[in-house]
């Protein structure tokens, strides 16, 4: 990874430059503002250098966006009761009581319950929930898989598996040599026709490892609204994260 700059516009860009096997010169604003450029090896700075500044204005246009949609910096979580969390696009309350037997969450009439022995140990009620979420995550992405995996089979995709983990800056990776996509877990707060979008953009890159004219016109195709859903996953999901 090779990190540079360009000025524009009085204006300083900082980039980074990612070396991958793409026929394309490609720029990506990524949610928290960076801004990567995936290249061929045989590709040089000056020409790359140039090729971001030709895209100033819409880089500044689409950072300014995500200024306003930056997760904010909020207190750190207590779990207590009140406290509201994030699941599949909406906002529930979370309710802690007390348990003298299992510890558990459960998701029950718009509430999530938090079951606990020590209802004052902070950490234990962390992992409690941090498990829940990764549980669920990893229910919801594979249904997602098999809902949109039939789009891209006749295409002579093969089925992929799933894995989750958290991650900085995108919502999932094709790992093509793994045959796995890795979806990040913050996903499972979005709706579920936005974990969609983003299993089948995933799918696509098993086809087009890039993102070629190809690719797009792929994902058109399949999912004519995508950059709908794209919108709602960069603007309204990640500021709540």
């Amino acid at each position: 990874m090779e990190k540079h700059q360009i000025e524009y516009a009085n204006n300083v860009i900082d980039f980074i430059i990612k070396r991958k096997k793409v026929k394309n010169v490609n720029l990506n604003v990524k949610p928290d503002m960076t801004i990567e450029v995936t290249a061929n090896d045989k590709v040089p700075l000056d020409f790359i250098s140039d090729f971001v500044k030709s895209k100033g204005s819409w880089i500044l246009k689409n950072v300014g966006e995500f200024k306003d949609v930056q997760p904010l910096k909020q207190s750190e979580r207590e779990y207590v009761s009140g406290e509201t969390f994030k699941y599949l696009g909406k906002q529930y309350r979370l309710r802690v009581q007390k348990s003298m037997e299992e510890e558990i969450v459960k998701y029950f009439r718009g509430f999530i319950y938090l079951y606990v022995k020590n209802t004052d140990n902070v950490s234990r009620k962390a992992k409690l929930m941090d498990d829940w979420y990764r549980e669920k995550a990893q229910m919801s992405f594979n249904e997602s898989l098999e809902k949109m995996y039939p789009l891209v089979q006749k295409y002579g995709v093969e089925k992929p598996d799933v894995d989750v983990r958290l991650m900085k800056a995108r919502w999932g990776s094709a790992l093509t040599e793994k045959n796995t996509i890795l979806l990040n877990a913050e996903l499972i707060k979005a709706p579920k026709y936005c974990i969609d979008y983003v299993v089948l953009h995933e799918l696509i890159h098993f086809k087009y490892n890039d993102h070629s004219e190809n690719f797009y016109q792929m994902l058109y195709s399949l999912m004519p609204d995508w950059e709908k859903r794209k919108a709602i996953l960069d603007e309204e999901v990640v500021k709540d994260l």
